[in-house]
């Protein structure tokens, strides 16, 4: 017995082309991130130079705006899934703005904190994961090369916005910086998102197989019985390498100087990530039609475990550890967005890209913490050690998904998957 799915818009003879598409998702993200995720990289010091304010507390508001980004990026994928990115996107616009809003205004450490957290539910439905499942539900299969476009952009963030950030502050202040940004997002970005993007991707009914289970009822959740280790261990590896990245975004230069590297060579190393990350990702563009996606998911955590273990054994030459590292979470931002695509198909992926996010998000909102208690308990090298360890695990949980994944899926989507 089959029942009725909706067909994504990129089925139709009405998708919007990609060359108006993710420009705009692109320069919101390269904004969205570096108001964001990114700010704090700058303005951490004049924040706490100007209040007097704990910079413990000041850097623990993004980590509590990531665990509430984590807690409504399901109900964000659900929306997505059911309307559209549009009006999510759009809406995380307003509330990035109102938070900045709210950092500018705060007189105290309590309205901070609460500002951040009304900052996490925009960065839950307007960072990557939003973006991807627009996409998703715009293109189905076809967006993979979109996700993979749209990393190239996001991958500029810190590149654009440290800078700019810096200036801003040297001339306005951090506060007024953070207004100038909110302002980005009402003026700019809302009514890109509003204007560029599609109202309410059209849908037509189809006949699909795909869309039920044994038994020929309905599947009401995305998840269905028969695919839920293979969404647990999905989710799993994903949130390990989030779980990493976050860590060494934060801990790196402390890590690096450990080593008796002085903070200005640590600084020019650290930047090589940067450009590793967009030139792996370039690669990945060009090859990606040859290969399904969780040849991607493999290659960047054999990577990262690469870099990782390479700065833990004391590799003579740092930059090229800090190369493989950077081109292994370059390429896991791709695998994160096109790997759920191929597997659990276009028809869910919303739905299903909003619960993968939750846990990795959450992990990342811990990251900062437990690298801080690893490396005062065991020290830089320690902590290296179990980071290490936890990323060759995740390549051996990876090999088996490459297996659960051959099993799940049939020989002619593999073809498809790969071929989009």
């Amino acid at each position: 017995m089959t029942v009725t799915a909706t067909e994504p818009l990129s089925a139709t003879e009405g998708a919007p082309r990609l060359r108006t598409i993710i420009p705009v998702l692109g320069v919101a993200q390269i904004l969205a991130w570096g108001s964001s995720y990114y700010l704090l990289a700058v303005l951490a010091k004049p924040i706490a130079d100007d209040t007097g304010w704990s910079p413990g507390w000041i850097v623990g508001g993004l980590s509590l705006g990531l665990l509430v980004a984590g807690i409504v990026s399901p109900r964000v994928g659900d929306t997505i899934q059911r309307l559209g990115g549009r009006m999510v996107l759009a809406t995380s616009a307003v509330f990035l703005a109102l938070g900045l809003i709210g950092l500018a205004l705060s007189p105290n450490l309590p309205i901070y904190v609460v500002s951040w957290l009304v900052l996490g539910i925009g960065m839950g439905a307007g960072l990557y994961d939003a973006a991807f499942a627009t996409l998703g539900r715009l293109y189905g299969q076809h967006a993979r090369s979109a996700i993979t476009t749209l990393t190239l952009f996001g991958g500029f963030a810190s590149t654009v916005c440290w800078p700019l950030s810096a200036a801003l502050v040297s001339h306005l202040g951090w506060r007024n910086t953070c207004l100038v940004y909110a302002g980005i997002h009402v003026a700019v970005l809302l009514p890109l998102y509003l204007f560029a993007l599609p109202k309410d991707p059209t849908k037509k009914t189809i006949v699909s197989a795909d869309a039920t289970h044994e038994g020929g009822s309905r599947v009401d959740g995305p998840v269905r019985k028969g695919e839920r280790l293979l969404f647990a261990l999905i989710a799993l590896v994903i949130t390990i390498s989030s779980m990493i990245s976050a860590l060494l975004s934060v801990h790196l230069l402390t890590i690096l100087q450990a080593r008796d590297i002085a903070l200005a060579a640590a600084v020019a190393l650290g930047a090589i990530i940067g450009p590793s990350q967009v030139g792996a990702r370039a690669i990945e563009m060009l090859i990606s039609r040859f290969h399904h996606p969780i040849w991607t998911k493999l290659a960047s955590t054999v990577l990262v475990a690469t870099g990782v273990g390479l700065l833990w054994m004391g590799f003579p030459i740092v930059a090229a550890a800090l190369v493989f590292y950077g081109a292994g979470i370059g390429i896991e931002s791709i695998a994160r967005g096109t790997l759920p695509l191929a597997v659990f198909g276009e028809h869910r992926y919303p739905s299903i890209v909003g619960r993968i996010a939750m846990p990795s998000l959450v992990m990342q909102a811990a990251s900062p913490l437990l690298g801080s208690i690893l490396i005062e308990r065991l020290g830089a090298d320690g902590a290296l050690g179990v980071l290490f360890a936890v990323a060759l695990t995740n390549v051996l949980l990876v090999i088996i998904l490459v297996r659960m994944v051959s099993r799940h899926l049939r020989p002619e989507i593999i073809a498809a998957s790969a071929g989009c």
